[in-house]
């Protein structure tokens, strides 16, 4: 049973058109692509480098662990952090969420870990009072970052 905030499903969009629409867990960002209606997986050439698709990613990612499918007519990135806890501020360099929906997200992130490290516990509900911890040191006993 998850018992912290679900994750939040951003949209990326330009000119009233929805591009894409990304999330983020402690260790992955997901993208969601639309495809033209009869697309399929084998007409498609998806690559990605470390921190780089067709646009440049706004964080660094472990390629290896990284994939993508197609589901429903929808391409899925699933990318793996090169820096598990670190809160991206956008998937795709220059598409930044504001600063309220970044904060938002750390939250979650973080009560996320805390949820992964005491199952025991109920996080529903739980709030952060004050400025909430920077990953950078306060997650630095978790593998992979």
């Amino acid at each position: 049973m998850d018992r912290v905030a679900p994750t939040e499903t951003h949209a990326y969009v330009h000119n009233g058109q929805k591009v894409y629409e990304w999330n983020q867990t402690l260790s992955d960002i997901n993208i969601f692509i639309d495809l033209p209606p009869g697309a399929r997986a084998k007409d498609l050439a998806v690559s990605f480098t470390t921190a780089r698709l067709t646009k440049d990613l706004a964080g660094a990612i472990k390629v290896s662990d990284s994939l993508w499918t197609v589901e429903d007519g929808i391409l899925v990135l699933q990318l793996v952090k090169a820096q598990t806890g670190v809160t991206w501020p956008a998937a795709i360099a220059g598409h930044e969420v504001s600063p309220d929906v970044q904060t938002t997200d750390q939250k979650r992130l973080m009560l996320e870990r805390f949820q992964a490290e005491h199952p025991g516990f109920d996080f529903s509900q739980a709030e952060f009072n004050g400025a909430v911890p920077d990953p950078s040191t306060f997650l630095k006993d978790l593998p992979g970052h």
